[in-house]
């Protein structure tokens, strides 16, 4: 059991490194080259993470204007710093903690806290999974949010067997769900995992996808049936096949689009969104619509970040069973850059930004 807990002032640390603050007043970021480090607090299982690498998320530099009463509810200096995506290696543990100085780990940590587009950052040890043996720096930084949204989405939430999993795909008999899964955004950063994940479990994959270029390389990962929302609508999908109906639907849009998933839903199904609350989007007649068939459950979640679930990710990719989504790598200081890339909907995969060189 690692029971380290080297001070920060300690000489083999510098006291300061590079940083990049996001400046709430002017919306602007700003790499600043002489941040002081954090300090790790071992009362709540802090680790000091010497970083390699980090992912951006959509959106993610309006959360403190969305919702600020979540955002800054661990971080009272207000300190907003990018990348909620953590690839690294332990510098200090806690007492007790299983994770040593060396380790090389990976973690989504919460946007409550400042995040990791820094060269030093802190981690809890209930975030923490020993990275995957299998990826490099670069593709770590492309799983932790995406498939941990997916994992709680499909074994949460959606109700399918997660117990014996990774064993069962690791002996090469997989899952035996049986469940026929709707996933909207099927090619983006979430929606490859909850594919792949899916597939793993036994499940029979629906994706959505845009592109005649998505359709391959959605069914690559694992979907066996795929709608092009610009050909036909999820209603119009539903209501030329009834058989189209699925178990669970995932979706990841939004609007217009989880409102036609109630369409899609058997009765007795699950409807899941990370968007919003899917009775929000109910659409009007829906009862009258669906001829007596009204027993969906409906969910909104929003992702922990729950160390122990990528440590059977890891498994799972070290086996070869499923593997991250990559499109582009940027240095600390093209951060600007890669949130340009990130906002440009032109990306397939994670924007991931290298802090080590």
């Amino acid at each position: 059991m690692a029971t380290s807990t080297t001070p920060i002032a300690d000489s083999s640390l510098p006291s300061t490194a590079k940083t990049v603050i996001y400046d709430l007043p002017t919306r602007t970021l700003h790499l600043q080259p002489n941040a002081p480090i954090p300090t790790p607090d071992p009362t709540k299982g802090d680790h000091l993470i010497r970083v390699q690498t980090t992912a951006l998320c959509a959106r993610e530099l309006d959360w403190p204007f969305l919702y600020p009463d979540a955002i800054f509810s661990d971080n009272p200096e207000k300190l907003i710093i990018p990348g909620y995506d953590l690839g690294g290696t332990v510098v200090t543990s806690p007492p007790g903690s299983h994770f040593q100085p060396g380790d090389e780990i990976y973690a989504r940590t919460p946007a409550s806290r400042p995040g990791n587009c820094r060269e030093y950052t802190i981690a809890r040890t209930g975030e923490m999974a020993l990275k995957p043996k299998s990826t490099d720096w670069v593709e770590t930084a492309c799983v932790p949010l995406s498939v941990l949204t997916a994992w709680q989405a499909l074994f949460v939430h959606g109700g399918i067997e997660a117990e014996g999993l990774v064993e069962r795909a690791l002996r090469g008999s997989g899952g035996s769900s049986k469940k026929r899964v709707l996933v909207t955004a099927a090619a983006g950063a979430v929606g490859v995992w909850l594919v792949q994940l899916a597939r793993i479990a036994g499940c029979e994959v629906v994706a959505q996808i845009g592109s005649l270029e998505n359709d391959k390389f959605i069914r690559s990962f694992g979907a066996s049936q795929t709608i092009n929302y610009k050909e036909v609508s999820l209603k119009q999908w539903v209501e030329m096949d009834g058989n189209n109906e699925v178990d669970i639907a995932i979706d990841l849009i939004g609007g217009k689009t989880l409102e036609e998933c109630w369409y899609c839903v058997k009765d007795g199904g699950t409807l899941i969104s990370i968007i919003g609350p899917p009775e929000t989007r109910k659409p009007d007649g829906w009862e009258e619509m669906r001829e007596g068939k009204k027993d969906v459950k409906s969910v909104f979640f929003i992702m922990e970040p729950i160390g122990s679930q990528l440590t059977e990710v890891s498994k799972l990719i070290d086996e070869g069973q499923c593997k991250p989504v990559l499109d582009s790598v940027w240095d600390l200081e093209e951060t600007e850059k890669a949130f340009e890339r990130l906002n440009s909907g032109n990306h397939r995969g994670k924007i991931v930004v290298k802090i080590a060189q």
